[in-house]
């Protein structure tokens, strides 16, 4: 039961986050999600092109845990279970897509992380912090993706 308890947490926070507002109004926030199609070249699209490219949710399971990493537009969150809260951006710096975090906790574990690779279903981020590599998949319509592990998460 608290691995669907983990689950169902994490399926909130994913759901409130992508639907949360930067106070900006409703017509600022064109879904930019379609477009999406990573084809590598980066020519001409800035951060924007980076951020787009990383946009949705993305989970994990490191040490046990459920990781959830949201990227909307330039902006990113990221919830583990156990309570870790960060915030921050995603976005391209100096050719390379790279995601800034702030954690409530004060943990520099994944302040700052490169994408080493992305595609439709799976993110590769390496955190400069003690995380090291975590690998994500892309959670689709605000289902767990398939093949997610869940075993004793939270634990």
């Amino acid at each position: 039961m608290r691995v669907v308890a983990a689950a169902a947490t994490l399926a909130g926070a994913l759901a409130l986050t992508a639907c949360s507002s930067d106070g900006g109004s409703d017509g600022d926030a064109a879904p930019s999600g379609s477009a999406s199609a990573d084809t590598g070249g980066g020519t001409g699209g800035g951060s924007a092109s980076a951020a787009g490219a990383l946009e949705g949710s993305w989970l994990a399971t490191t040490d046990g845990k459920a990781v959830a990493l949201v990227v909307t537009g330039k902006q990113a969150g990221l919830f583990a279970t156990g309570g870790t809260v960060c915030s921050g951006t995603a976005g391209e710096e100096d050719g390379m897509r790279m995601i800034r975090l702030k954690c409530t906790d004060g943990s520099k574990d994944r302040a700052t992380g490169m994408v080493e690779s992305l595609d439709k279903t799976s993110l590769k981020v390496t955190w400069e912090g003690g995380m090291g590599a975590e690998t994500y998949t892309k959670a689709e319509g605000g289902k767990l993706p398939t093949g997610l592990p869940t075993a004793n998460l939270g634990s």
